[in-house]
């Protein structure tokens, strides 16, 4: 073993990073952003909502929709 990871207490970081074993053989490294989350401000112009979307396209002749997701 080389030795060069090894664990260590950082109190003033926000979110934590833990090893969790998946088989016998392989490591996974998580994170956990719960605390990264809170310390983050609120965006100030989130999505709007469905019924919002769907009034606004009240009145028009085409509606058009885009896959971002698979794009």
């Amino acid at each position: 073993m080389v030795g060069f990871i090894r664990e260590v207490d950082y109190s003033r970081w926000v979110f934590n990073v833990v090893m969790v074993k998946k088989t016998p053989e392989k490591w996974r490294m998580c994170v956990d952003f719960t605390n990264l989350n809170k310390a983050c401000p609120k965006d100030s112009f989130p999505l709007p909502r469905i019924n919002q979307l769907v009034d606004a396209t009240a009145g028009f002749a085409l509606l058009s929709f885009l896959d971002a997701y698979s794009g």
